[in-house]
């Protein structure tokens, strides 16, 4: 469901995600009563598409002083069907009814490049590899428009040290998951797969830079960037990875998939940054998803409100070239 259906209801107004879930269960079992298996699992699927994976899978968390508060948080219905994740479609909507078949377990993310030691983690083992902390993160995508996500996770940093990576490593590439059977749009955009991002060590070991398995306490829904992706709070979505399969180390900037798609419009940087506007819009406001629609509307902040955290990293740069 679009939010674009909604514009009036409030993120506070709408059903409680306890609720939510309960309802979920209560058609499951209505559904088992009067169809057969094949049936109940349709059914399920119509009722939260993309999401029933992972529904019932909590996460143990602590919280995190890293949080940003006083804020509302964003509807868990708003987070997974208000998407970016143009492997499976192009429409907000599109990512909830198509990444039911990214295949989440077995899972391993790659570590290659400039580390002591190749190696390969499984995705349950990162998931212990340190205590997974709940962070509530403004969220704020190029297209000028946010929300407020409990995302759960641990500092990339963590990671970063487990890869042991050399000195000559002055840079991170994060390469997502790719296979052209699964994801339902790949064949239909000119993008360049597999989708690829990337930082400098600096950022990437900024206590703000997330790597994340989770969001309202449980495991990541497919469309929000299952089982694992980073979450960099300071700088536009399209930045953050989704569905991690391998980390590069490298001496050299890597190419990323949308400034190597338009470097006029996506640079490599990415910060929030007001004064600097995308060339078919203003960066100056952004609209909060699922808030009414005459509050919707708010400025926006430099380095998305976390400039005492980040803006150091950027010291003597000129933030209008380096975009």
């Amino acid at each position: 469901m679009l939010i674009g259906k909604l514009p009036d209801i409030p993120s506070s107004a709408m059903t409680p995600k306890a609720l939510y879930l309960d309802r979920r269960r209560f058609m499951r079992g209505a559904a088992a009563l009067g169809a057969a298996a094949a049936g109940v699992a349709r059914m399920i699927d119509l009722v939260s598409p993309g999401t029933t994976a992972h529904a019932d899978t909590k996460l143990e968390t602590v919280k995190s002083p890293l949080s940003t508060t006083g804020e509302p948080l964003t509807s868990y219905e708003d987070i997974t069907h208000y998407n970016n994740f143009y492997e499976f479609g192009v429409n907000k909507g599109d990512p909830a009814q198509n990444a039911g078949g990214l295949p989440t377990r077995p899972w391993t993310v790659k570590v290659t490049g400039q580390v002591k030691k190749p190696k390969t983690f499984d995705i349950d083992a990162l998931l212990k590899l340190r205590p997974l902390e709940e962070r509530v993160y403004r969220h704020r995508c190029v297209e000028a428009w946010s929300m407020v996500v409990p995302w759960v996770g641990y500092s990339l940093s963590e990671f970063i040290k487990e890869c042991e990576p050399l000195s000559k490593a002055k840079y991170v590439q994060f390469l997502s998951y790719y296979n052209s059977k699964v994801e339902k749009w790949a064949g239909q955009t000119t993008i360049y797969w597999p989708y690829s991002e990337g930082l400098r060590m600096d950022e990437a070991m900024n206590p703000l830079a997330l790597l994340t398995f989770g969001l309202y306490g449980e495991v990541l829904p497919n469309q929000d960037g299952a089982p694992v992706r980073v979450v960099l709070p300071w700088k536009y979505g399209f930045k953050s990875a989704k569905s991690i399969v391998e980390v590069r180390f490298v001496e050299k900037q890597p190419s990323t998939t949308w400034n190597d798609m338009a470097s006029n419009e996506y640079g490599f940087y990415s910060n929030v940054n007001p004064t600097v506007d995308h060339p078919r819009w203003s960066q100056k406001t952004e609209r909060r998803v699922g808030l009414p629609f005459y509050a919707q509307r708010r400025p926006t902040l430099m380095f998305n409100g976390y400039g005492d955290q980040v803006a150091s990293l950027y010291n003597g740069m000129d933030l209008k070239k380096n975009y």
